[in-house]
């Protein structure tokens, strides 16, 4: 399958959606002001398709010793994991078991994709990584796979090899970007650069494979202005889909010591109207064909070192904007768009559309 190819099959489903009739919505064709992964899943299969979470067994660098053991400072894997992985098993019985629970919760998912999620997903031997891509893709009900994994966790081969399964597959590649900026890289003790993951994103783009990434808002250091602009930075690079997660201190990692030791050294949460306003003008200055999957993300209270800071508590703000209800991870989608939507209403431009 050529480069153009491979690479058509993934875009073809934002260009149609990008090109409905102007009635409609300018990215999505639906009340959507900006351009989402699902819909673009949905025109590629023809239906809903699902994630499901596979822990493979992999480690990365900076836990076994290569670059660090405690992993980035924010790292807590465990926390992420479906609790299907954790009992599960073997990757097939995983995906049994994650088929099982998404049918009872998302009805309407009719194909699956194999989410290699846990750590990084490349950090093996290229046979050790066949073996298992190869039995996720054995399984009759998966359509393909997604390969989270580090920036520096890739190279030619390894590369290429998943090329090679895009022939037969749809095959997708994850990559945790968490920040644009080299200060930050090294403030969190990720163990690489900014131009490792630029070079990881375009040599995996070249192949025509998807690209994806992870973007965390709030890092340490890291002011309001240059998290904008990291959506500019962003934009210039061949990224097709996005998932951007506020900080979260966690249980265990090197973050929730920090904070313990020196409170002041971790920015405070954003509140929710903080939060709201950054994410509608990062997606304003987004590139509108970078299909975003997630615009926050919360992790179970038992993996929280700071609850008492969690949007998903009573507050003043939160009855205020939900009217008494708590706060459920699909209400910032719900939040972002109403914000977007009043503010296109009140400039009167009819569009709330990102940045061409």
């Amino acid at each position: 399958m050529t480069y153009s190819l491979c690479r058509a099959i993934f875009l073809s489903g934002w260009s149609y959606v990008y090109n409905m009739d102007d009635s409609q919505n300018s990215l999505s064709g639906s009340a959507m002001p900006y351009l989402t992964l699902a819909e673009v899943m949905r025109r590629r299969f023809g239906c809903r398709v699902q994630k499901l979470s596979v822990d493979a067994g992999f480690t990365c660098p900076n836990r076994d010793g290569t670059l660090g053991h405690t992993g980035c400072i924010f790292c807590a894997g465990e926390a992420f994991v479906p609790s299907y992985c954790r009992m599960a098993g073997s990757i097939t019985r995983q995906i049994d078991e994650g088929i099982r629970f998404h049918q009872w919760r998302y009805r309407k998912a009719t194909k699956y994709l194999a989410y290699f999620q846990s750590y990084s997903n490349t950090y093996a031997p290229l046979e050790v990584l066949k073996a298992r891509y190869g039995e996720a893709l054995a399984h009759p009900q998966v359509s393909g796979i997604v390969v989270g994994t580090r920036p520096d966790c890739v190279d030619d081969g390894k590369l290429d090899y998943l090329a090679s399964l895009a022939n037969e597959h749809y095959v997708a590649v994850e990559y945790g970007i968490e920040s644009c900026y080299d200060k930050t890289l090294r403030l969190i003790r990720r163990g690489h650069d900014f131009a490792c993951t630029e070079r990881a994103i375009r040599a995996t783009a070249d192949r025509g494979l998807p690209v994806g990434g992870h973007l965390i808002l709030g890092l340490p250091g890291e002011s309001r202005e240059e998290m904008l602009a990291e959506a500019d930075i962003l934009s210039s690079l061949p990224l097709d889909s996005l998932k951007l997660h506020q900080l979260q201190i966690l249980r265990g990692t090197e973050l929730e010591r920090q904070w313990r030791e020196d409170p002041a050294s971790v920015p405070p949460p954003f509140t929710l109207e903080e939060y709201i306003d950054l994410v509608c003008e990062f997606l304003r200055r987004l590139r509108p064909t970078i299909a975003i999957e997630r615009l926050a993300g919360e992790v179970p209270p038992r993996y929280q070192a700071t609850p008492d800071r969690s949007w998903r508590r009573p507050s003043k703000e939160s009855t205020r904007t939900l009217g008494g209800a708590l706060l459920r991870n699909e209400d910032i989608p719900r939040l972002v768009v109403a914000r977007l939507q009043a503010s296109s209403a009140a400039m009167g431009s009819g569009s709330s559309s990102p940045k061409e």
